[in-house]
């Protein structure tokens, strides 16, 4: 196989630009499941990653969904792949061999099913160990972060109102797709108002949305969902530090910021809470333990004392997606014809003034198709 590379340290930023068909050359240790369907829905023609894509924790998911679509992964390259490689030059993968001009430049473990099968096992056994240092981790930093709950998000004021409106948090976790094509009805006929977390945004964008706010560090969206979005709100740590702000700055995007400890997604609801939202609708919304370590982080401390507070108005969005029934199914627009035939046989019979211009008008349709039959005739 010979393509162009597409090389970044970032695999979300990587999804932002490369094209289908080209090699994706990543750096990320224990590949989620995020990134992956990422890869897939670009249409990559293969992975190469330079750090180990199995966890020895957990049984993640990711190396899997490269695999059942057919996308080659090789493995453990080493990060000098990173610099050795110039974005958008040619390569040729050969089995575990990559080559440059005709040049050995690299050599991985190309992944099979049966690697992926035999470390996703290893890994399952290890779970109760995960979970309890998860759990662990979860508590000590619990006190640390409750202020989260205790608080209001310090912010500027937003152009955007949120009080007393239903509010959609998109993020990227699993299903996010799934989740949006759920609630499509809801969307279009309540017209709530559409926050990505970071790339979120492009999810609302593949299905024609436009999204209303976009909360993050703004790593992984694209340039395209960040000129697109009515407003940018730059999650920064406690200190201030940020790593998307050069980029805005670069972009010349205006934009407000809220510092404060946890993920984006966190905040993206804790915002639409304390902005006085009616009802927060949670699209992708990492819950799982796994999804919380495909992010790599050791515990939920923020996301349980933001959900915590979010609460009584927070929805996820399959239950919306059966809950809420939109627009007007062929089932009912037949009910509707009915009743109007039903209704307009109803009149008839009971209005003699009705039936007398209804036969009137027989007679003279009647009158005027004999003229004409006769004027055809002639």
């Amino acid at each position: 196989m010979e393509a162009k590379v597409r090389v970044d340290q970032r695999t979300k930023r990587l999804l932002t630009r490369i094209r289908r068909g080209e090699i994706a050359v990543i750096s990320h240790a224990g590949l989620d499941a995020v990134c992956a369907r990422g890869l897939v829905d670009a249409g990559v023609a293969a992975v190469i990653n330079a750090q180990a894509s199995l966890s020895d924790r957990y049984p993640n998911r990711g190396p899997s969904i490269l695999l059942d679509a057919g996308i080659p992964l090789l493995d453990r390259v080493g990060e000098e792949i990173m610099t050795a490689l110039k974005e958008g030059e040619k390569v040729r993968l050969q089995g575990s061999q990559l080559h440059r001009d005709g040049v050995l430049i690299a050599r991985g473990e190309l992944l099979t099913r049966e690697t992926v099968e035999r470390a996703a096992a290893a890994g399952q056994a290890r779970m109760r160990e995960e979970l309890t240092r998860f759990a662990a981790n979860t508590l000590e930093h619990l006190a640390a972060e409750r202020d989260l709950v205790f608080q209001v998000l310090s912010l500027p004021d937003l152009k955007t109102r949120l009080t007393g409106r239903h509010v959609v948090v998109v993020t990227r976790g699993e299903g996010y797709k799934d989740d949006l094509l759920a609630i499509r009805d809801y969307v279009g006929d309540l017209k709530p108002v559409l926050i990505g977390v970071d790339g979120g945004a492009d999810a609302l964008l593949e299905l024609g949305l436009r999204p209303d706010l976009i909360v993050g560090d703004m790593d992984s969206a694209s340039d395209q969902a960040l000129r697109s979005a009515g407003e940018l709100v730059l999650h920064t740590y406690p200190d201030g530090r940020s790593p998307g702000r050069e980029r805005l700055e670069q972009l010349g995007l205006p934009y407000v910021t809220v510092a404060a400890p946890g993920t984006s997604e966190d905040v993206a609801m804790l915002l639409a809470h304390d902005q006085g939202a009616e009802i927060v609708v949670a699209v992708g919304a990492h819950i799982g333990m796994v999804d919380f370590l495909d992010k790599g982080r050791q515990g939920m401390a923020s996301t349980f004392l933001a959900r915590l507070k979010v609460g009584h108005r927070l929805v996820d969005a399959r239950g919306v997606s059966q809950l809420y029934r939109g627009g007007v199914n062929l089932r009912q627009m037949a009910a509707l014809i009915l009743a109007g035939f039903i209704t307009a046989g109803t009149v008839i019979s009971l209005s003699p003034f009705v039936r007398s211009f209804i036969h009137l008008v027989a007679i003279r349709l009647e009158v005027f198709g004999r003229h004409l039959w006769r004027l055809l005739g002639a």
